[in-house]
Protein backbone atom coordinates (compact mmCIF):
# COMPACT_ATOMS: atom_id res chain seq x y z
CA UNK A 1 0.00 0.00 0.00
CA UNK A 2 1.23 3.61 -0.85
CA UNK A 3 2.66 5.36 2.70
CA UNK A 4 -0.55 6.75 4.88
CA UNK A 5 -0.26 10.28 6.58
CA UNK A 6 -3.30 12.33 8.36
CA UNK A 7 -3.85 15.82 7.33
CA UNK A 8 -3.09 18.40 9.99
CA UNK A 9 -4.19 21.63 8.35
CA UNK A 10 -5.85 22.96 5.04
CA UNK A 11 -3.48 26.24 3.78
CA UNK A 12 -5.17 26.58 0.62
CA UNK A 13 -7.55 25.32 -2.64
CA UNK A 14 -5.25 25.08 -5.92
CA UNK A 15 -8.00 26.95 -8.12
CA UNK A 16 -7.25 24.84 -11.59
CA UNK A 17 -9.63 22.75 -13.30
CA UNK A 18 -12.61 21.14 -12.11
CA UNK A 19 -11.59 18.93 -9.31
CA UNK A 20 -9.80 21.97 -6.97
CA UNK A 21 -7.01 20.11 -5.08
CA UNK A 22 -5.79 21.47 -2.13
CA UNK A 23 -2.44 22.23 -0.22
CA UNK A 24 -2.48 20.65 3.13
CA UNK A 25 0.12 19.60 5.94
CA UNK A 26 0.66 15.87 7.31
CA UNK A 27 1.34 14.45 10.42
CA UNK A 28 4.44 13.22 8.71
CA UNK A 29 5.29 17.38 8.45
CA UNK A 30 4.89 17.00 4.94
CA UNK A 31 3.05 19.53 2.41
CA UNK A 32 0.90 17.74 -0.27
CA UNK A 33 -0.89 18.65 -2.88
CA UNK A 34 -4.25 16.65 -2.30
CA UNK A 35 -6.89 15.03 -4.66
CA UNK A 36 -10.32 14.89 -3.12
CA UNK A 37 -12.09 11.42 -3.55
CA UNK A 38 -14.97 13.24 -3.63
CA UNK A 39 -13.95 15.49 -7.04
CA UNK A 40 -16.33 15.83 -9.76
CA UNK A 41 -14.33 12.95 -11.65
CA UNK A 42 -14.87 10.54 -9.20
CA UNK A 43 -12.69 8.22 -7.86
CA UNK A 44 -11.10 6.93 -11.78
CA UNK A 45 -9.07 9.74 -11.64
CA UNK A 46 -7.33 9.13 -8.22
CA UNK A 47 -7.17 5.38 -9.36
CA UNK A 48 -5.03 6.55 -12.43
CA UNK A 49 -3.01 8.71 -10.29
CA UNK A 50 -1.79 5.66 -8.46
CA UNK A 51 -1.47 2.93 -11.35
CA UNK A 52 0.43 5.14 -13.74
CA UNK A 53 2.79 7.08 -11.01
CA UNK A 54 3.52 3.92 -9.30
CA UNK A 55 4.39 2.03 -12.54
CA UNK A 56 6.05 5.28 -13.64
CA UNK A 57 8.42 4.91 -11.18
CA UNK A 58 9.01 1.35 -11.04
CA UNK A 59 10.17 1.99 -14.47
CA UNK A 60 12.54 4.45 -13.58
CA UNK A 61 10.75 7.65 -14.87
CA UNK A 62 10.29 10.72 -12.35
CA UNK A 63 7.70 10.99 -10.02
CA UNK A 64 6.72 12.97 -7.04
CA UNK A 65 6.37 10.75 -3.86
CA UNK A 66 2.44 10.23 -3.69
CA UNK A 67 0.36 9.01 -0.25
CA UNK A 68 -3.02 8.39 1.36
CA UNK A 69 -4.14 11.46 3.13
CA UNK A 70 -6.56 10.81 5.60
CA UNK A 71 -8.83 14.13 5.83
CA UNK A 72 -11.34 14.98 8.96
CA UNK A 73 -13.75 16.82 7.61
CA UNK A 74 -13.82 19.61 10.61
CA UNK A 75 -10.42 20.80 8.80
CA UNK A 76 -12.96 22.55 6.64
CA UNK A 77 -14.19 24.70 8.69
CA UNK A 78 -11.68 27.64 8.16
CA UNK A 79 -12.40 27.48 4.27
CA UNK A 80 -14.75 30.63 3.47
CA UNK A 81 -15.32 29.57 0.01
CA UNK A 82 -18.74 27.15 0.18
CA UNK A 83 -18.14 25.39 -2.92
CA UNK A 84 -14.36 24.06 -1.27
CA UNK A 85 -15.79 23.55 2.10
CA UNK A 86 -18.71 21.49 1.04
CA UNK A 87 -15.76 18.96 -1.61
CA UNK A 88 -13.64 19.04 1.58
CA UNK A 89 -16.47 17.84 3.88
CA UNK A 90 -17.66 15.03 1.23
CA UNK A 91 -14.28 13.91 0.72
CA UNK A 92 -13.94 13.02 4.29
CA UNK A 93 -11.32 9.79 4.60
CA UNK A 94 -8.90 8.63 1.83
CA UNK A 95 -8.18 10.87 -0.48
CA UNK A 96 -4.54 10.74 -2.39
CA UNK A 97 -1.59 13.13 -1.67
CA UNK A 98 1.28 13.99 -3.94
CA UNK A 99 4.50 15.70 -2.60
CA UNK A 100 4.80 19.07 -2.86
CA UNK A 101 7.59 20.61 -4.75
CA UNK A 102 8.48 24.04 -3.52
CA UNK A 103 10.36 26.60 -5.69
CA UNK A 104 9.77 23.98 -8.66
CA UNK A 105 10.14 25.33 -12.32
CA UNK A 106 7.34 25.40 -14.91
CA UNK A 107 8.51 22.90 -17.70
CA UNK A 108 8.49 25.64 -20.14
CA UNK A 109 11.51 26.70 -18.21
CA UNK A 110 13.74 23.64 -18.90
CA UNK A 111 12.30 21.86 -21.97
CA UNK A 112 15.26 22.07 -23.58
CA UNK A 113 17.65 20.30 -21.28
CA UNK A 114 15.47 17.12 -21.04
CA UNK A 115 17.89 14.56 -22.58
CA UNK A 116 16.45 12.26 -26.19
CA UNK A 117 16.00 9.14 -24.10
CA UNK A 118 14.28 10.68 -21.23
CA UNK A 119 11.90 11.91 -23.52
CA UNK A 120 11.68 8.54 -25.13
CA UNK A 121 10.66 6.61 -22.59
CA UNK A 122 7.98 9.12 -21.35
CA UNK A 123 6.37 8.99 -24.89
CA UNK A 124 6.79 5.26 -24.99
CA UNK A 125 4.73 5.50 -21.16
CA UNK A 126 2.26 8.06 -22.40
CA UNK A 127 1.34 5.99 -25.28
CA UNK A 128 1.20 2.89 -22.96
CA UNK A 129 -1.28 4.56 -20.25
CA UNK A 130 -3.16 6.21 -22.90
CA UNK A 131 -2.32 9.67 -21.27
CA UNK A 132 -3.94 12.38 -23.14
CA UNK A 133 -2.68 15.28 -21.17
CA UNK A 134 0.51 15.29 -22.11
CA UNK A 135 0.98 18.15 -24.60
CA UNK A 136 2.52 21.49 -24.95
CA UNK A 137 -0.98 23.63 -23.75
CA UNK A 138 -0.84 21.07 -20.72
CA UNK A 139 2.78 19.54 -20.25
CA UNK A 140 1.73 18.43 -16.51
CA UNK A 141 5.61 18.38 -16.27
CA UNK A 142 8.27 20.59 -14.06
CA UNK A 143 11.56 20.61 -13.07
CA UNK A 144 12.74 20.54 -9.47
CA UNK A 145 16.23 20.62 -8.64
CA UNK A 146 17.58 20.46 -12.37
CA UNK A 147 14.82 17.34 -12.53
CA UNK A 148 12.16 16.95 -14.84
CA UNK A 149 9.36 15.57 -12.98
CA UNK A 150 5.96 14.44 -14.29
CA UNK A 151 2.36 15.14 -12.52
CA UNK A 152 -1.01 14.36 -12.94
CA UNK A 153 -1.99 11.61 -14.46
CA UNK A 154 -5.29 11.11 -13.74
CA UNK A 155 -6.84 11.81 -17.52
CA UNK A 156 -4.84 8.01 -18.45
CA UNK A 157 -6.67 4.91 -18.36
CA UNK A 158 -9.76 6.83 -19.44
CA UNK A 159 -10.86 3.10 -20.35
CA UNK A 160 -12.07 2.29 -17.33
CA UNK A 161 -14.33 4.96 -17.41
CA UNK A 162 -16.42 2.85 -19.62
CA UNK A 163 -15.21 -0.90 -18.99
CA UNK A 164 -17.73 -2.70 -21.71
CA UNK A 165 -15.54 -0.49 -24.35
CA UNK A 166 -12.71 -1.29 -23.01
CA UNK A 167 -11.26 -3.92 -25.54
CA UNK A 168 -11.37 -0.98 -28.15
CA UNK A 169 -8.23 0.32 -26.13
CA UNK A 170 -6.62 -1.87 -26.23
CA UNK A 171 -5.13 -1.46 -30.01
CA UNK A 172 -6.28 2.06 -30.04
CA UNK A 173 -3.39 4.69 -31.88
CA UNK A 174 -2.00 6.96 -29.64
CA UNK A 175 -1.98 10.52 -30.91
CA UNK A 176 1.73 12.46 -30.01
CA UNK A 177 1.72 15.08 -32.76
CA UNK A 178 0.91 17.62 -30.13
CA UNK A 179 2.96 15.62 -27.61
CA UNK A 180 5.26 18.73 -25.25
CA UNK A 181 8.47 16.91 -26.15
CA UNK A 182 8.36 15.80 -29.23
CA UNK A 183 11.09 18.77 -29.50
CA UNK A 184 13.31 17.25 -27.80
CA UNK A 185 14.03 13.84 -30.41
CA UNK A 186 12.27 11.46 -28.17
CA UNK A 187 14.52 7.57 -28.76
CA UNK A 188 11.27 5.71 -28.74
CA UNK A 189 12.34 2.63 -30.61
CA UNK A 190 15.10 3.09 -27.61
CA UNK A 191 12.44 3.34 -25.21
CA UNK A 192 10.30 0.55 -26.26
CA UNK A 193 13.54 -1.91 -26.26
CA UNK A 194 14.48 -1.01 -22.36
CA UNK A 195 10.86 -0.91 -20.58
CA UNK A 196 8.48 -3.38 -22.72
CA UNK A 197 10.29 -6.01 -21.08
CA UNK A 198 9.99 -4.46 -17.46
CA UNK A 199 6.02 -4.11 -17.84
CA UNK A 200 5.25 -7.68 -16.62
CA UNK A 201 1.88 -9.24 -14.69
CA UNK A 202 4.02 -9.34 -11.66
CA UNK A 203 4.85 -6.00 -11.37
CA UNK A 204 1.31 -4.28 -12.30
CA UNK A 205 -0.14 -6.39 -9.91
CA UNK A 206 2.53 -5.13 -7.42
CA UNK A 207 1.36 -1.29 -8.78
CA UNK A 208 -2.69 -2.32 -8.70
CA UNK A 209 -1.89 -3.62 -5.00
CA UNK A 210 -1.33 0.01 -4.13
CA UNK A 211 -4.87 1.41 -4.77
CA UNK A 212 -6.94 1.35 -1.62
CA UNK A 213 -9.97 -1.53 -1.86
CA UNK A 214 -12.54 1.95 -1.17
CA UNK A 215 -11.42 3.42 -4.65
CA UNK A 216 -12.16 0.37 -6.22
CA UNK A 217 -15.64 -0.11 -6.65
CA UNK A 218 -17.32 -3.86 -6.38
CA UNK A 219 -14.79 -6.94 -5.84
CA UNK A 220 -11.31 -4.75 -5.80
CA UNK A 221 -9.61 -7.83 -6.14
CA UNK A 222 -11.07 -8.68 -9.49
CA UNK A 223 -11.39 -5.27 -10.65
CA UNK A 224 -7.43 -4.95 -10.14
CA UNK A 225 -7.12 -8.20 -12.41
CA UNK A 226 -8.78 -6.44 -15.26
CA UNK A 227 -6.64 -3.66 -15.05
CA UNK A 228 -3.55 -6.02 -15.27
CA UNK A 229 -4.88 -7.57 -18.16
CA UNK A 230 -5.90 -4.42 -20.17
CA UNK A 231 -2.54 -3.01 -19.47
CA UNK A 232 -0.85 -6.69 -20.50
CA UNK A 233 -3.10 -6.49 -23.60
CA UNK A 234 -2.00 -2.82 -24.62
CA UNK A 235 1.36 -3.51 -23.81
CA UNK A 236 0.85 -7.09 -26.10
CA UNK A 237 -0.53 -4.94 -29.24
CA UNK A 238 2.38 -2.39 -29.39
CA UNK A 239 2.41 -3.31 -33.45
CA UNK A 240 -0.57 -1.50 -34.06
CA UNK A 241 0.50 1.61 -31.91
CA UNK A 242 3.71 2.04 -31.56
CA UNK A 243 4.76 2.72 -34.98
CA UNK A 244 2.56 5.65 -34.95
CA UNK A 245 4.04 7.22 -32.45
CA UNK A 246 7.43 6.52 -33.65
CA UNK A 247 6.83 8.01 -36.61
CA UNK A 248 5.61 11.28 -35.07
CA UNK A 249 8.63 11.21 -33.10
CA UNK A 250 10.44 11.02 -36.08
CA UNK A 251 9.16 14.12 -37.75
CA UNK A 252 9.95 16.02 -34.78
CA UNK A 253 7.68 19.15 -33.28
CA UNK A 254 8.15 20.72 -36.48
CA UNK A 255 8.61 24.29 -34.92
CA UNK A 256 5.43 23.97 -32.98
CA UNK A 257 4.58 26.97 -31.08
CA UNK A 258 5.72 26.30 -27.10
CA UNK A 259 3.56 28.37 -24.32
CA UNK A 260 5.21 31.81 -23.12
CA UNK A 261 7.60 30.61 -20.35
CA UNK A 262 4.67 30.74 -16.89
CA UNK A 263 1.74 30.43 -18.92
CA UNK A 264 1.06 26.79 -18.19
CA UNK A 265 2.80 26.85 -14.60
CA UNK A 266 0.64 25.48 -11.60
CA UNK A 267 -0.65 28.23 -9.88
CA UNK A 268 0.49 26.53 -6.75
CA UNK A 269 3.84 27.15 -7.31
CA UNK A 270 3.63 30.93 -7.30
CA UNK A 271 5.33 32.58 -10.10
CA UNK A 272 8.03 32.04 -11.94
CA UNK A 273 11.40 33.31 -10.90
CA UNK A 274 12.98 35.99 -13.19
CA UNK A 275 14.65 35.54 -16.01
CA UNK A 276 18.26 35.01 -15.16
CA UNK A 277 17.80 33.51 -12.02
CA UNK A 278 18.64 29.63 -11.47
CA UNK A 279 16.83 27.37 -9.11
CA UNK A 280 18.83 25.86 -6.10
Amino acid sequence: MLPSVTATRYVTPLREGGSLPGLMEADDLGTYVVKWRAAGQGVNVLVAEVVCGELARALGLPVPALVTVDVAPELAVGEPDVEVQELLQRSAGRNLGLDYLPGALDFEAGADGVDPGLAGRVLWFDALVGNVDRSWRNPNMLFWHGRLQLIDHGAALTFHHHWPGAAAAVSRPYDASAHALLECEPQVPAADAELAPRVTRPLLDEVLAQVPDEWLVDEPDALRTRYVDQLMARLGARDAWLPGVVATAEAGGGGRRRAPRGENRPAWLGPPPPEGVTQR
